[in-house]
């Protein structure tokens, strides 16, 4: 992407309301068989239209086919009972009934290619495709076949490298790992959890990028945020060896966070997607408030390797407020770059 500070999202957006229940998360699905098929379709031009509307420059799916982040890969894979379900605890957070591995785990075919294509035959404009990454798919499981949550991270990191270049053969230039749970298991992190991401990557030659976001705005996650006291330091744990990795880009929340914006310094040398939108509020931004995330940012982070994003998904949101948030982010980014080019033609 040549345009400076381009704009894109972490991930999810709303669905229409036909297609599944606004402002609830992974909310079921409100059409069955050939009519689903043509819904999602239908909800992914919505989504691309209402990104192109408000300027996003590099667009997604806006997560339209999937309801889950994770469990609608998973749910296409060999070895897991998606009907045998035992509770875990989600990211030491809160309990859900989760799929269950029951054998060796393997894909058997694409699971978004034809999604990716379909994408892409309506549009130009750069494409980001988001993944789960390999350590919180294993959060997202109760496994009885490996016994190894690293075992098991590095099939489907495998699998994963499968899905991501064949997305790649279809026109993606960026494919995206969601890694919440990076920011709460750093020993498995730093032991195993990157490692697997770069195996996830291996021989892509598209860019890369890992999400690292402090959850969507549930009530279980902004429990949890209290809990974490006036600065949230759980990136310190994990930055200085993803600048040290392959990945290209790292995407964190910043915006209404207590992340102190020195910790993206550890990052130096990488693209870094900041987080500018608050996504566990219904409050829409003023783009002042977007640019000067940005221009803090830019204290740690060189312009033409800074990318203005959302903090996480805006999936429980009103499509009104997501639209709202979204023309902000792109008009924030262009208040920065204006102010860049005002300082470069001064010069």
């Amino acid at each position: 992407m040549t345009k400076l500070l381009p704009t894109l999202t972490a991930g999810s957006l709303p669905k229409p309301s036909w297609l599944s229940e606004p402002e609830k998360l992974w909310s079921p699905w409100k059409l069955e068989g050939e009519a689903l098929i043509e819904g999602k379709k239908d909800a992914l031009r919505v989504s691309l239209a209402e990104q192109q509307q408000a300027g996003i420059d590099i667009v997604s799916d806006g997560e339209q086919t999937r309801q889950h982040f994770v469990t609608t890969f998973i749910e296409h894979l060999v070895g897991v009972d998606m009907e045998k379900r035992e509770t875990v605890r989600i990211r030491n957070r809160y309990d859900a009934s989760v799929p269950t591995v029951v054998g060796s785990v393997s894909r058997d075919k694409p699971v978004f290619v034809e999604d990716v294509n379909y994408l892409r035959s309506l549009t130009d404009a750069p494409i980001k495709w988001a993944l789960p990454g390999p350590l919180t798919m294993v959060d997202t499981l109760y496994d009885e076949h490996y016994k190894s949550r690293e075992k098991l991270a590095m099939e489907f990191a495998g699998i994963l490298n499968e899905e991501a270049r064949e997305l790649e053969a279809e026109g993606v230039n960026i494919i995206q790992f969601d890694e919440p749970a990076f920011n709460v298991f750093f020993d498995e992190v730093n032991d195993w959890g990157i490692p697997a991401l770069e195996r996830a990557i291996q021989g892509l030659n598209c860019e890369t990028a890992v999400h690292i976001c402090y959850g969507y705005g549930i009530k279980a996650n902004t429990d949890w945020k209290k809990t974490l006291g006036s600065e949230w330091r759980e990136y310190e744990q994990t930055f200085p060896n993803l600048q040290k990795s392959n990945l290209d880009l790292i995407s964190l929340e910043c915006h209404n966070a207590h992340v102190p914006l020195d910790l993206i310094e550890l990052l130096r040398g990488k693209k870094v997607m900041v987080g500018a939108i608050d996504v566990a509020s219904h409050a829409i931004e003023s783009p002042e408030e977007v640019a000067r995330t940005l221009r803090n940012a830019l204290n740690f982070v060189d312009a033409d390797k800074l990318y203005a994003c959302t903090n996480c998904g805006m999936a429980p949101l009103s499509r009104s407020v997501a639209r709202g948030k979204l023309r902000a982010l792109s008009a924030g980014a262009e208040l920065i770059r204006e102010e860049l080019s005002a300082e470069r033609t001064a010069a």
